[in-house]
């Protein structure tokens, strides 16, 4: 019997929205000493900041809901691909920087939706982490919107970079909203993906439209990353962040 199989669903729950701020945040590490501006370097390792601590937050509540005896540390360090619930869109590959800001402008706008939803949920942890959480990613939504309207309505260079970006990630966006577990045994705790859908479409197309930019067309999407289904990227972002922990077992810093 596989270990998802035995896990309870509030811990489920809570390990898939781990899962998605921790390779998202790991993935935007990338960035730094890498962005375009040095002011970029640190805005961007401050929201992967802010979502390791969402991260740190809800796997040591996974931890504790599942009954294992497994800390946040173990979650994220020894699990491996195929035991990962995040969704697709968090671990592709940063592509150029406009397809980074089309990649975090789609997550964003997500997390705005849910947390603001989780701020009424029955479940105190989870509406304690939402009341922090939710400025967190107002910033983290500003952020990307305002690079997407400065590429989108910028140069015809800028302006076909951060189209491009935007049909690269738009496929990944879908799953978002996939049924997550049966809502009637999360009543009150979760937030519902598919009742999240009409705003995070009406921030991100409202700023799309004000960049110039078009909605791109939808075609093949994303699916399973909650049923640990992972491309082929977060293989690689795993053994990068997994290999100093699972090298030295045990140790203490």
């Amino acid at each position: 019997m596989t270990a998802t199989a035995v896990t309870p669903p509030l811990a489920r729950y809570a390990l898939g929205l781990g899962d998605d701020a921790l390779v998202l945040g790991q993935r935007l590490t990338e960035w730094i000493a890498r962005a375009p501006q040095i002011e970029e370097d640190v805005a961007l390792a401050n929201i992967a900041l802010d979502l390791l601590g969402q991260a740190r937050v809800l796997l040591a509540y996974a931890g504790q809901a599942e009954g294992r005896g497994r800390d946040e540390d173990d979650l994220a360090y020894l699990r491996d691909e195929r035991e990962f619930s995040n969704v697709q869109l968090a671990e592709i590959g940063n592509g150029d920087f406009a397809l980074t800001m089309a990649r975090l402008l789609a997550f964003a706008a997500y997390q705005h939706e849910l947390y603001t939803a989780l701020l009424g949920s029955a479940d105190a942890a989870l509406a304690g982490l939402a009341g922090k959480a939710v400025k967190e990613v107002s910033y983290h939504r500003d952020h990307a919107a305002q690079w997407v309207l400065r590429l989108g309505d910028g140069t015809a260079e800028s302006h076909r970079r951060m189209q491009a970006g935007l049909a690269a990630v738009w496929p990944y966006t879908p799953e978002l909203f996939d049924p997550g577990e049966p809502a009637s045994l999360l009543l009150g705790v979760a937030a519902d993906p598919a009742a999240l859908a009409a705003g995070w479409h009406r921030y991100v197309s409202g700023v799309l439209a004000e960049a110039t930019l078009a909605e791109p067309e939808p075609g093949w999407r994303s699916r399973g990353g909650r049923q640990g289904l992972h491309t082929e990227h977060l293989g690689h972002l795993l053994a990068e962040m997994q290999h100093l922990h699972r090298s030295h077992p045990g140790a203490t810093w």
